[in-house]
């Protein structure tokens, strides 16, 4: 699907699921490492922001990367 303005809040929505999900997903790999016995943390931050009444901090990791790939290709391919 072509991103234009009618869909353009649909399409950020989709990224940042596929954010979310990759983030997790990532996340529980490492788990899945960590309890075999190996050690691998290739997570960046935390990022984000913080202004007095709202702070939101997202670590960035490449399962992050990974999953706003994904989210875009699909989104296209729709």
């Amino acid at each position: 699907m072509k991103i234009t303005t009618k869909n353009y809040p649909k399409f950020i929505g989709f990224l940042i699921m596929f954010f979310v999900a990759g983030t997790l997903g990532w996340e529980l790999i490492e788990e899945i490492i960590k309890a075999a016995g190996l050690y691998l943390n290739l997570t960046a931050g935390p990022v984000g922001f913080d202004i007095e009444v709202l702070a939101i901090y997202v670590s960035a990791n490449p399962g992050s990367l990974l999953g706003i790939a994904l989210g875009w290709f699909l989104f296209k391919r729709i």
